[in-house]
């Protein structure tokens, strides 16, 4: 491992823990609420590792739903990091450590490291990318564990705070999207995707408003015209 590259990765994945630990509490709470003990908890935070699947795990489960379509569903929402795999590969080098890497891919993590690893040399990315990921995994977990011995204790001491819990999953979504609000193209698309999931909601086809929302978004920024970005900027 190279030293550097690795105390890079730690420091750059710092500012991430301000959107993770939020919605880990959050997770903490929430599963604690459900039945879990604070260690079933962290478990799952650990090994699924993924903020909306592990919200829609404990609801499934609370609610009596099988394993095995909880299993399904979960893997269904983590679908999308095949994509981010595909967008990463070729900046990986040909070791066998990377598939034990993976584990670590988030969405803020792919994020960061779609813009971080085709910057760096090609003996410094390993190095990189498990210090990001080990810093964010920590964190997640810690949080979680946090939430579960002491989410109720918090929100009876700051009763606000349980609304500002209820908002961080979105929030850190939100973050990542932000930045792409400066692209005259992605704002639109983006603009598309909210107004029809918001119309489909209200029109109760809550159960398809999101994939359907976000195919109408896919294809404004298909179709929107490049000359957009450039008259923008």
């Amino acid at each position: 491992m190279n030293a550097p590259a690795w105390r890079m990765g730690a420091r750059e994945a710092l500012p991430l823990l301000s959107g993770y630990l939020p919605v880990a509490l959050s997770f903490g709470l929430v599963a604690s609420q459900a039945g879990f003990s604070a260690l079933e908890a962290t478990a799952l935070s650990l090994l699924i590792y993924a903020g909306a699947s592990q919200f829609l795990f404990v609801g499934m489960i609370a609610g009596g739903a099988s394993l095995w379509l909880t299993v399904v569903m979960t893997l269904l929402i983590n679908a999308r990091h095949v994509v981010y795999s595909l967008s990463l590969a070729p900046w990986l080098s040909d070791s066998r450590r990377w598939p034990w890497l993976m584990h670590g891919l988030t969405d803020q993590v792919f994020a960061l490291a779609h813009y971080r690893l085709p910057l760096l040399a090609e003996r410094d990315r390993m190095s990189w990318f498990a210090s990001t990921a080990l810093v964010a995994w920590a964190g997640w977990g810690g949080g979680t564990l946090v939430g579960s011995l002491a989410g109720e204790q918090l929100i009876m001491q700051w009763p606000l705070l349980a609304d500002a819990l209820a908002f961080a999953l979105p929030a850190l979504f939100l973050v990542l999207l932000a930045p792409r609000c400066t692209s005259m193209r992605w704002a639109m698309a983006l603009l598309a995707s909210v107004l029809s999931a918001l119309l489909l909601a209200l029109l109760n086809l809550t159960n398809v408003a999101v994939p359907l929302a976000a195919a109408l978004g896919a294809l404004c920024l298909y179709l929107s015209p490049e000359t957009a970005d450039r008259t923008s900027s």
